[in-house]
């Protein structure tokens, strides 16, 4: 084991202890018998014929314990055909690639019995089957029909009696009291509705019935924003139910009904299960919540400075739209993202000067961090 051993690789010679190829026994150069092939009893040394330049990282695995980088002169295709002739095995190319910044997925669970594992297949992997892919396409139309109806419902034309922001409490109670021809559970849009929450109450039941694990299906956040998708409906349709049956105040259901399907515009996310851009997308902002943490805060000390300093800029004109500084707050905000509505402008020209600054500030502060992010 204290015995020098000589490796010669492509005509560099390279030596180390025997007791330090055996700290790792199941690789190439750590079993003795393994690379006795390579052995030359004429000069007494290992000869590989195989790249120069990526031994010496290898070498370096044996003797840091466990330790592997690539050399930057190495290509990494090349440098891992290197590590998979020298047997270092799966768990040392992972950390390689997570270090190269290469994510390593894993192998993804599948459901023992074979009905439950084809019915996984069907809802979770479209590109298993063309019926995965039939029901996958499906499930868009459906997601797609839900979204328009959600906004077409909120049409004046369309609009259940009562329901719309122009109306108070009190005519909305009136109203209620005498049923609409298109109110209450005979409305189309309500029907169609109630067909999307089947299919998307079906999907979600069946996926939860042949998920392999329970506890991971739940952890998902896919699956929390199916569940957020259709909860509304069941609710919105127990106040209904219980509104017709005089059991709700009518005021109070209203209420109720417009939070309810103010929750439905999050269906919208369902489209990120089929989107590969939005589940990109998605992880990027994950990836990038440090930085957008930091932007985040450069803009609200931004907020704060030039929101005080326009307001003191502006006590001198008497008609100042600036009263106080958390008036100010949303001007300094519109500025410094550069929307500028023109509900609130500075008048007096140490005000316009704050302005200019916050809007310069505002460029920079923004600009300035995108490509961390992207």
């Amino acid at each position: 084991c204290c015995e020098r051993v000589a490796i010669n690789v492509a005509g560099r010679r390279f030596e180390t202890l025997g007791r330090t190829l055996l700290r790792f026994p199941d690789t190439l150069l750590g079993d003795p018998r393994r690379r006795r092939r390579y052995f030359d009893p004429q000069r007494r040394e290992y000869f590989f014929d195989r790249h120069r330049g990526a031994f010496g990282a290898v070498l370096y695995y044996y003797q840091s314990g466990g330790r592997l980088r690539r050399p930057p002169d190495v290509p990494l295709d090349v440098f891992l055909e290197e590590l998979r002739f020298y047997q270092l095995g799966a768990e040392a190319e992972g950390r390689l690639c997570e270090a190269e910044g290469f994510g390593v997925e894993a192998a993804q669970p599948l459901p023992g019995g074979r009905l439950q594992r084809r019915a996984w297949l069907l809802c979770e992997h479209p590109e298993s089957s063309p019926a995965a892919r039939a029901v996958a396409l499906l499930s868009v139309l459906i997601i797609l029909v839900s979204i328009v109806v959600f906004c077409l419902e909120t049409l004046p034309q369309f609009r259940v009696g009562g329901e719309g922001p122009a109306q108070n409490v009190t005519s909305s109670s009136s109203s209620s009291s005498s049923p609409s021809p298109r109110g209450g559970l005979t409305d189309p849009f309500f029907v169609v509705e109630t067909i999307c929450i089947c299919w998307f109450s079906l999907e979600l039941l069946v996926r939860l019935l042949a998920s392999p694990s329970k506890a991971a299906f739940f952890r998902n956040a896919m699956n929390l924003i199916d569940l957020v998708a259709i909860a509304p409906y069941f609710v919105a349709l127990g106040t209904e139910l219980a509104r017709q049956r005089g059991v709700a105040q009518p005021a109070m259901a209203l209420a109720i009904l417009r939070v309810i399907r103010l929750v439905r515009v999050f269906r919208v996310f369902k489209l990120s299960r089929h989107s590969t851009g939005l589940q990109i997308l998605g992880q990027t902002l994950r990836a990038s919540m440090r930085e957008l943490g930091l932007l985040i805060f450069f803009l609200l000390i931004g907020v704060v400075l030039f929101s005080s300093a326009v307001y003191f800029a502006e006590a001198e004109d008497a008609a100042t739209a600036f009263t106080s500084i958390p008036q100010a707050f949303w001007w300094a905000v519109v500025t410094m993202t550069t929307v500028g509505y023109g509900d609130m402008a500075p008048v007096t020209v140490g005000g316009k000067l704050v302005g200019s600054l916050c809007a310069i500030a505002g460029v920079l502060t923004i600009s300035l961090p995108v490509p961390v992010i992207v």
